[in-house]
């Protein structure tokens, strides 16, 4: 890390500690997101950190954001989530929209005072997206949104929803992307899911019935939203491997610090083979995952994107927040399958970072592809 990330991980460890730590337990139970932490990681310069300064970002770049989410992952994997789905808003915005859409809607979102959420995926329509149903019927000044969306990361709490509709054809061709806001008529919300993970994250259905959205809202032109949507969960498989490997790491410490503690057999349990074993396999695979997680970020700050590489990142270092929080609750033992330590916590996080911004199964099939075209 240089100076500055250096400067940023240890901020982030200052504030997790005193403003996370203490009440993450409690309020995963309760299933309780704090708006007052999510408003002071805005104030302290986190929520919009690689947009530009012009609409309040700190114009960092997804290396700086990759060790900000890292660290904030330690603590809660949900708090880290909400600022990457926000982010990744916001760089649809200001990448796709207009200067009007740029100077309404990014300011609120980059201070942290409002959350953006992304809304692609539905009932019948997940890693299949080009098959979504909800509709955007062209009528005077604007459109009629019908449909509903699943699954939706900070639905609820969320001011600006970038929604995938379709307004043409069957097929990723016919899909367009607007900008609805809460409140917006016509749009309310389903039920809240029950979840394993991520429980200070809520996590809701979108319904829009006859939900009218001036053509003011529409990003772009009809038909780009397929290719909007796409670039963004490119960009979001660079952050989902970031908190991927924040946790890890946390569930890594969790274990060497137990084991270093832990007596049986008058030695510390740190000393039996088979868990150095354990903990070595832990310590490679967070390095690998770091590694490629790195590379990914660099080259998208590079300008030379490398879509292989992202869902290799996403896809390793996801497969291994899995394995290593779970061999972490091994190594604990019968404490770790409470809550009196963190990792069981981690263990469940960690399960829908597999499943998020594309399933792993659906890296591979990226990956296999991306390799078949360097052979033609």
């Amino acid at each position: 890390m240089n100076e500055l990330q250096q400067e940023l991980s240890k901020q982030l460890e200052r504030f997790r500690n005193d403003k996370i730590e203490p009440f993450l337990e409690e309020d995963d139970r309760n299933e309780t997101f704090k708006f007052e932490i999510f408003n002071s990681l805005g104030e302290l310069g986190f929520c919009g950190m690689t947009l530009p300064e012009e609409f309040g970002g700190a114009g960092l770049n997804y290396q700086d954001l990759s060790i900000a989410l890292s660290e904030i992952a330690k603590s809660s994997v949900s708090y880290a989530a909400t600022i990457s789905v926000s982010t990744m808003v916001q760089a649809i915005l200001n990448e796709y929209g207009t200067k009007d859409q740029k100077k309404k809607y990014l300011p609120e979102l980059t201070s942290g005072k409002e959350i953006g959420a992304f809304c692609l995926s539905e009932s019948s329509s997940g890693t299949d997206a080009a098959s979504l149903k909800t509709t955007a019927k062209k009528t005077e000044g604007g459109y009629v949104l019908n449909g509903s969306k699943m699954w939706i990361t900070s639905g609820g709490i969320a001011k600006t929803y970038i929604v995938m509709a379709r307004t043409g054809e069957v097929g990723h061709k016919g899909i367009s992307a607007f900008i609805v806001t809460d409140g917006a008529k016509g749009f309310s919300y389903g039920k809240k899911e029950s979840k394993m993970g991520w429980r200070v994250s809520p996590t809701r259905e979108l319904v829009f019935d006859n939900c009218f959205v001036s053509e003011d809202n529409l990003l772009k032109e009809e038909g780009l939203g397929f290719k909007i949507a796409m670039s963004a969960l490119d960009k979001g498989r660079i952050t989902i491997g970031s908190i991927a490997c924040g946790l890890s790491q946390r569930a890594l410490d969790e274990a060497v610090k137990y084991s270093l503690e832990r007596k049986q057999f008058d030695q510390a349990i740190f000393e039996f083979q088979g868990l150095q074993f354990m903990m070595a396999d832990m310590a490679t695979e967070l390095e690998a995952s770091k590694l490629l997680v790195n590379q990914a970020a660099l080259n998208y700050d590079n300008g030379t994107f490398d879509q292989k590489i992202a869902s290799m990142a996403k896809m390793k270092a996801t497969d291994t927040a899995m394995r290593v929080s779970t061999d972490a609750v091994q190594i604990l033992g019968g404490v770790g399958f409470t809550t009196e330590y963190p990792v069981e916590r981690l263990m469940r996080d960690a399960k829908a970072l597999q499943i998020l911004e594309g399933t792993n199964q659906i890296q591979k099939v990226i990956i296999a592809r991306a390799l078949r075209k360097e052979f033609d």
